[in-house]
């Protein structure tokens, strides 16, 4: 059964909020669909998430008008009324997961039958001067339940955090302007820490590039990167083989 499930949201920074609308963009894709509530929306939320933070979010977990509401609260000092709580850094992926349990039993039963520990904990790394494409890439990470995710501006910064980390995977956005991507691409996978599994984002696919990928076995995604394609991809690296 298809279903859309409408959140009230109350709090939250500009970036924590452009995440979320985000990972709501990405369950249009599911059969239980999150979207955020508004006065004109066509039903009454069924659940409020709600800001530690925001004064606003303690005047509606003890409001009574809230009592058919599931609340979830993020930060500290959750007042009794609420369902569930969570702590920053946030991980969508477990708040998300916590709405399926609710409204959708049988999604979360199949859920839990996946390998969740194995990509939980994987490292990631995002390259990308585009904020926009590394919010996205980050919550369609944690919606594969991969939470651990560092993210660069620049190559150079890709190249310094990739000397102090060892990291599963890398996503690094063909159109950076300090470095050449393919030449990131290299560099990431010949590196003190090598990384095995590696993709460029807004990638050219001519036939050449398509080549030159087959060879280094990194993976070309277009912009925004097909979820589905994305979603192979992240499967290969979950039973292992590398590319």
């Amino acid at each position: 059964m298809v279903q859309r499930i409408y959140v009230k949201v109350v709090g939250f920074s500009d970036e924590e909020r452009h995440a979320l609308n985000t990972v709501f963009r990405l369950s249009e894709q599911c059969r239980t669909m999150y979207q955020l509530w508004t006065p004109q929306a066509a039903e009454p939320a069924r659940v409020a998430l709600l800001d530690a933070q925001s004064w606003e979010a303690r005047v509606e977990a003890e409001s009574p008008r809230q009592r058919d509401v599931h609340l979830l609260w993020v930060g500290p000092g959750a007042p009794a009324s609420v369902w569930r709580s969570f702590q920053r850094p946030l991980s969508w992926h477990e708040v998300i997961s916590s709405l399926d349990a609710l409204f959708s039993p049988d999604a979360a039963a199949e859920s839990d039958g996946q390998p969740d520990s194995v990509m939980s904990q994987k490292q990631a790394l995002i390259v990308s001067a585009d904020r926009g494409e590394r919010l996205y890439l980050r919550a369609r990470l944690s919606l594969a339940r991969m939470t651990l995710a560092d993210e660069a501006e620049s190559g150079s910064e890709a190249v310094q955090l990739a000397r102090g980390k060892q990291y599963d995977l890398a996503l690094v956005d063909a159109g950076l302007s300090d470095m050449d991507a393919w030449a990131l691409v290299s560099q990431l996978r010949d590196g003190r820490l090598p990384i095995r599994h590696l993709a460029l984002t807004k990638a050219a696919r001519s036939v050449s590039e398509r080549m030159r990928a087959w060879r280094g076995r990194t993976a070309l995604l277009e912009d925004p990167p097909d979820p589905a394609r994305l979603d192979a991809w992240l499967s290969r690296i979950e039973l292992g083989p590398a590319g």
